[in-house]
C-alpha cells in the first residue's frame, strides 16, 4: 500500500506516483490488476481525492495504465525486462560514440596552433588570433544590446531568413561599398557564426566528397582542416614573398583558399600580377575561389588593396568577420557571393543551421547603425598602429631583425620571425614558455612546407610588454 512521507521534499502526488510505478514495475501490482477506486484510495491514504486523480491521470499518460467505461483502470499489460548481471552492463554504459580519429586529430591540432601543445598562464601573450578590447567597446555593446531588447518587434522571434537578419545584412552591405569598394545586394549576403562556419557550409552547398581543394602553405590551419573533414582532398600550394604560388595551383582544383590582404601566416600582401594570374586561371579552369579578407582594414602603408570579389564576382567567395575586427565572441560572420551561390548557400543552412541567433544580429545592427563600429575602428586602428610600430622597433633594436627575416609588416595584427629551414622552433618555443612568453611556432600553419620561424601577434599586447618580451625573447636566441 502507498503512504504519504511526511518529511520527504517532493510534491505529495510525486511520492505517491513514484511508489505507484516501482509497485508496477516490481510486478506487485500484476498485470490486468484492477486500482481501487480513486475516491476510496483517497480515503484509505489519507489526502484528497484531486491528489489521488493527478496519479492516476500520470500513469495513464505513461502508459502503465488502461482505462475502460465500465472496467475501471487497470495495469498495463506490459511485458517486465528481468535484469540481471550481463544487462546491468549493457543498460549501465549505453552506446559508445564512433573513435572519429579524422575528427579528434583535427580537433588536437586546431588546439596545438590555436593555444599551443602546453596550455599554461604566461606574462606576455603574443597571440594572433585576438583583438584589442576596451571598457569603450563594452559600454557601447551593452547600449546596443539594452536598446535591440527594448526596441524588437514580437515578429523577430519567430523563425527568420536563412541568409540572416536583413537590417543588418544591408549595413553589412553599405560598409562593405564604401569601405572595400564591393558593391552588391543584400541577396547577395548570408550570415554565419564564423569562418569557420563559412567554410563548412561552402564545402557542403558547392563541393563533393572526394573533390580537390588548394591552400596556402603555409596557411589557415581550421580552413583545411574543415574541409579535409568534409572528405576533401586537400592540395597544398606555396607562398612567396608575392603570395600564393598561383602556377603551383592543382590542375583539377574546384576551389582555391587564399588570404591576399595578409596571408596566414606569413603576412605578405599578395601582388597585382599574382591576383591578375588567379582571377584569369579562375575564370579559364572554372574553379572557387575563397578570399578570406581577415586583417585587410588594418593597413599600416596606403589604403586597403582592391578585393578579389570586385574583380571577379562569379568567381569569389568573400569572408568578411567581426572576430578580428570586433570580437571573436561576436559569432558573426558574412559569406559574399553570386545571387546563385549565395541561394544554394542559404538552402543548406536552412537545412543544417537554419539561422543565426536573433539577439547577437539585432545588437550588432544597432552597434553598426549607430557609429559605435566605426569609431571602434578608428579607436583600434590607432592602438594598433602604435603596437605595430613598438614590435618593429623592438626587434630592429634587439638584434633579432639581423638574426632572422622579418615579413608581414604593411597589414594586419601579426608578424612573421622567419628562421632557416634547419632551426629548432619548438626548443625555442618551449624556452620561452618556461621564461613566461608565448610565441606562436611556423609549423602548426605547415601543411608540407618546412619554413620555420614564429608568427608574433601584438593587438592584445602593449607597448610596454612588448618591448620587455621581445627583448627577452632575443635573450634566448641571440
Amino acid at each position: 500500500m502507498m503512504k504519504v512521507i511526511r518529511d520527504d521534499k517532493r510534491p505529495i502526488w510525486q511520492q505517491l506516483l513514484d511508489q505507484a510505478i516501482h509497485n508496477i514495475t516490481r510486478g506487485i501490482w500484476a498485470p490486468g490488476e484492477l486500482l481501487i477506486p480513486s475516491r476510496e484510495l483517497a480515503q484509505i491514504i489519507g489526502v484528497s481525492r484531486s491528489t489521488i486523480q493527478i496519479v492516476y491521470e500520470e500513469l495513464l499518460s505513461r502508459g502503465y495504465t488502461v482505462t475502460s467505461r465500465r472496467g475501471g483502470t487497470r495495469v498495463s499489460n506490459w511485458k517486465q525486462v528481468t535484469v540481471t548481471e550481463s544487462t546491468k552492463e549493457i543498460t549501465a554504459g549505453g552506446p559508445i560514440p564512433p573513435s572519429l580519429p579524422l575528427l579528434n586529430s583535427a580537433v588536437d591540432q586546431l588546439h596545438d596552433w590555436f593555444r599551443g601543445k602546453e596550455d599554461r598562464e604566461v606574462d606576455i601573450d603574443f597571440s594572433p588570433h585576438e583583438p584589442y578590447l576596451d571598457g569603450q567597446f563594452q559600454k557601447n555593446w551593452r547600449q546596443s544590446l539594452l536598446h535591440a531588447s527594448a526596441a524588437m518587434d514580437l515578429s523577430n522571434w519567430a523563425y527568420g531568413n536563412p541568409c540572416g537578419f536583413t537590417p543588418l545584412r544591408e549595413q553589412i552591405q553599405r560598409y562593405l561599398s564604401l569601405e572595400r569598394g564591393i558593391h552588391i545586394q543584400t541577396n547577395q549576403i548570408l550570415l554565419t557564426s564564423g569562418a569557420q562556419h563559412s567554410i563548412d557550409l561552402i564545402a557542403q552547398s558547392l563541393l563533393s566528397d572526394g573533390d580537390t581543394v588548394s591552400v596556402e602553405d603555409p596557411g589557415f590551419p581550421a580552413a583545411w582542416m574543415a574541409m579535409k573533414y568534409r572528405r576533401m582532398n586537400v592540395v597544398p600550394v606555396p607562398v612567396d614573398e608575392y603570395g600564393l604560388v598561383v602556377e603551383r595551383i592543382h590542375p583539377q582544383s574546384k576551389l582555391i583558399f587564399v588570404t591576399p590582404s595578409h596571408q596566414c601566416a606569413v603576412g605578405v600582401v599578395m601582388s597585382e600580377p599574382r591576383r591578375q594570374q588567379l582571377l584569369h586561371k579562375a575564370a579559364q579552369e572554372q574553379f572557387w575561389i575563397i578570399e578570406d579578407d581577415y586583417d585587410s582594414e588594418f593597413r599600416y602603408r596606403g589604403e586597403p588593396l582592391p578585393t578579389l570579389i570586385s574583380q571577379a564576382s562569379n568567381n569569389t567567395l568573400y569572408l568578411m568577420s567581426f572576430s578580428k575586427m570586433i570580437a571573436p565572441g561576436i559569432r558573426i560572420s558574412a559569406i559574399v557571393g553570386s545571387v546563385e551561390a549565395i541561394a544554394q548557400l542559404a538552402r543548406v543552412q536552412e537545412l543544417t543551421y537554419r539561422h543565426l541567433p536573433i539577439m547577437d544580429q539585432l545588437t550588432l545592427t544597432h552597434f553598426i547603425k549607430n557609429g559605435h563600429f566605426m569609431r571602434h575602428m578608428r579607436r583600434v586602428r590607432n592602438v594598433y598602429r602604435r603596437r605595430h610600430e613598438a614590435m618593429t622597433k623592438a626587434i630592429m633594436a634587439s638584434g633579432l631583425g639581423e638574426r632572422f627575416t622579418l615579413s608581414g609588416v604593411e597589414t594586419g595584427l601579426h608578424m612573421l620571425l622567419e628562421a632557416e629551414e634547419s632551426y629548432d622552433e619548438e626548443t625555442v618555443t618551449k624556452l620561452a614558455l618556461q621564461k613566461g612568453i608565448r610565441v606562436y611556432p611556423l609549423g602548426p600553419y605547415c601543411l608540407e612546407s618546412k619554413r620555420k620561424g614564429w608568427v608574433l601577434g601584438f593587438a592584445k599586447v602593449d607597448e610596454v610588454s612588448i618591448e620587455q618580451g621581445i627583448h627577452r625573447l632575443a635573450e634566448l636566441v641571440l
